[in-house]
């Protein structure tokens, strides 16, 4: 375990993951937006980043990548099909959305395009670069 002082890239991705989380809560328990089938794959894969990364931080684990990179991955996969999906790049079938709430369901579009599944994609792209950073830096720094 690389343990030197953490680095800035951890910070950002864990405030990344946060505001995700936060995010999502807001809009199921404060706006009242019920989440489809996509979402609550999305936020399974989103919730336990913010602790991986917090203890990554804490215990000064800068190989913290190894454990977000496959989490957030899954989470931006199941977030850009959930895109395509609302935009109907991919039409809706009934056995990906078949109980609850529509996973196209229009909740906010800020901007004309700027939508929850698309922040989602953004958030986890966020802490996916965060991490592919970090890991370039320990590989850089293990050259040394």
């Amino acid at each position: 375990m690389a343990k030197t002082s953490t680095n800035p890239l951890a910070y950002v991705a864990w405030t990344q993951a946060l505001l995700a989380t936060s995010g999502s809560l807001y809009f199921s328990e404060a706006a009242g937006y019920l989440p489809c089938l996509l979402c609550w794959y999305q936020r399974i894969a989103m919730y336990p980043l913010v602790i991986i990364l917090a203890v990554g931080i804490l215990r000064r684990d800068n190989k913290v990548y190894q454990y977000v990179l496959p989490l957030a991955i899954i989470g931006a996969l199941i977030a850009l099909y959930h895109v395509l999906l609302y935009y109907g790049v991919f039409a809706e079938s009934e056995q990906t959305c078949r109980a609850g709430v529509s996973c196209t369901t229009e909740y906010i579009e800020y901007l004309g395009f700027i939508t929850i599944p698309l922040l989602s994609l953004g958030a986890f792209l966020v802490i996916i670069a965060c991490m592919v950073l970090l890991w370039k830096s320990v590989r850089k720094s293990a050259k040394k």
